[in-house]
């Protein structure tokens, strides 16, 4: 049951929200919409997610209550062993016997399939962090179950993210959360996001399968490229868009979300758009591996490790396929690049130059984060950068580049870009609050600029007509 769903919108989100705020227990009743959400996409998956969230509240609150360090070291490596342990299972086991066959002669290992539960890379990461921050007595151990697995649960972040850590909603799963709820900001967030997924994202996907889907003999440069724009877009619009999405559905029940994206295509280097993509997932590498590994302490070498080992594994937990992990290698090596001399020059050089040059190292990473595995992306890339393949598209191309697609192209290549929160503020358009003295502007999802009702309801009208006469509604980061 995905957020950009006639039956989310018409149906499960109404009565959820009747029941949440009539409701005098609001924790019992986030919780039981929250599993019933689960359980509509995934079913008996649910037990294995209640049984993770029973042993680490368990786990948690023994190791908040120890004090010997070498018992509550013992009891954090226990959990995060059980923790990564469900994640290996699922989603790497498979991968791994199979790569282990390739080398190996006779191929002795069985390889495994599993149905991968949804949401677990990113539930698993969210108990790794509390778990870690009990540990680091950052914050102390949440006492109710029912308040723990509600933070786990809640079903804005439960499928796609954000990863939203137990400090950040401390205080909201403890308030009484009456008053709290910042419902019509929260429609906004939700707006802005359902016309981000369905008017950009949705509207050039098939440009973007049909690309992919190519031979590699009959793919020209200029369908190339083409196919690689439509996908820069597609992913950006499709998961900001559900994060959004799931800024809003919390506002509505008096929670508060981190901002997840900061148009990083306006980056101006690959650390910049590292610092603007997928924001949760960077800081969590970066406060539970990164900074624990050594950080930049150490000098170069220790340095060029860490940052390769984040970006090894930044590869690996988007999926178990050796075309993610060079992705995430392909990126770690700008960045090691930028650090190390290059970052210097590209400093010097035009603004102008640096965006290029930013977006373009992206959208060839991209290939390999899209294609179906490593020759493929190989295959893709050869065709890229083909001197000779710059020729007129062909017509399955040319046939679904309609004014609808191209409208949507024009759109994305806009707001890709902070254009709209330049105009609000030109504009001096009335904010949602007053900025929080502990974030920039630009980060805090609390003080947005309000955008006229007439042009949000406008944009939710025409969302609704178009998911009505379309079959293609996937959520990308679902398979994550």
């Amino acid at each position: 049951m995905v957020f950009s769903s006639i039956i989310f919108i018409f149906y499960f989100l109404p009565v959820f929200l009747l029941g949440y705020y009539v409701s005098g227990w609001r924790t019992g009743a986030l919780l039981a919409g929250s599993v019933a959400f689960y359980v509509w996409g995934e079913g008996p998956y649910v037990f294995l997610l209640l049984a993770l969230i029973g042993a680490n509240h368990v786990g948690a609150r023994a190791m908040d209550r120890a004090q010997a360090p070498a018992r509550r070291r013992l009891i954090l490596t226990a959990l995060i062993v059980l923790d990564l342990g469900v994640l290996a299972w699922f989603k790497y086991s498979g991968f791994l016997a199979h790569s282990l066959n390739e080398v190996l002669p006779g191929s002795p290992l069985p390889e495994l399939t599993h149905r991968l539960p949804l949401g677990i890379s990113f539930f698993t990461f969210q108990l790794i962090s509390y778990a870690v921050d009990v540990w680091r007595r950052a914050v102390p151990a949440e006492t109710s179950l029912a308040r723990f697995s509600a933070y786990i649960l809640m079903f804005p972040h439960l499928i796609a993210g954000p990863i939203v850590r137990y400090a950040d909603i401390a205080e909201e799963l403890h308030a009484d959360r009456r008053g709290s709820g910042r419902v019509g900001l929260g429609f906004q967030y939700f707006i802005v996001g359902l016309c981000q997924k369905v008017l950009i994202a949705n509207t050039v996907a098939p440009v973007a399968d049909h690309a992919f889907g190519l031979a590699p003999g009959t793919l020209s440069a200029t369908a190339a490229w083409l196919g690689t724009l439509a996908y820069t877009l597609q992913i950006y619009f499709d998961f900001c868009g559900y994060s959004n999405m799931a800024i809003g559905l919390a506002f509505m029940l008096g929670f508060t979300f981190p901002k997840n994206f900061d148009h990083p295509y306006a980056a101006t280097s690959l650390t910049d758009f590292w610092r603007r993509w997928h924001m949760s997932l960077s800081s969590w590498f970066r406060d539970y591996v990164y900074i624990p590994l050594g950080g930049n302490r150490g000098g170069q070498a220790k340095t060029l490790r860490n940052l390769l080992i984040v970006f090894f594994l930044t590869g690996l937990w988007h999926g178990a396929a050796w075309s993610f992990i060079v992705w995430g290698l392909y990126h770690g090596a700008f960045l090691m690049l930028e650090r190390f001399g290059f970052g210097r020059v590209l400093a010097a050089a035009p603004r102008p130059l640096r965006h290029l040059y930013a977006v373009a190292v992206v959208m060839v990473g991209w290939v390999f984060f899209r294609a179906a595995d490593l020759p493929q992306a190989l295959a893709y890339l050869s065709a890229m950068f083909d001197p000779h393949g710059f020729k007129p598209l062909g017509v399955a191309l040319r046939h679904l580049l309609d004014t609808e697609v191209i409208a949507a192209f024009a759109a994305g290549v806009l707001f890709a870009v902070p254009t709209l929160q330049a105009l609000m503020g030109r504009l001096k358009a009335r904010r949602s609050d007053a900025p929080s003295p502990r974030l920039p502007a630009h980060l805090d999802t609390r003080s947005a600029h309000i955008l006229p009702t007439p042009i949000l309801a406008a944009g939710f009208v025409v969302s609704i007509a178009v998911l009505v006469n379309s079959t293609l509604n996937p959520f990308l980061y679902f398979r994550f």
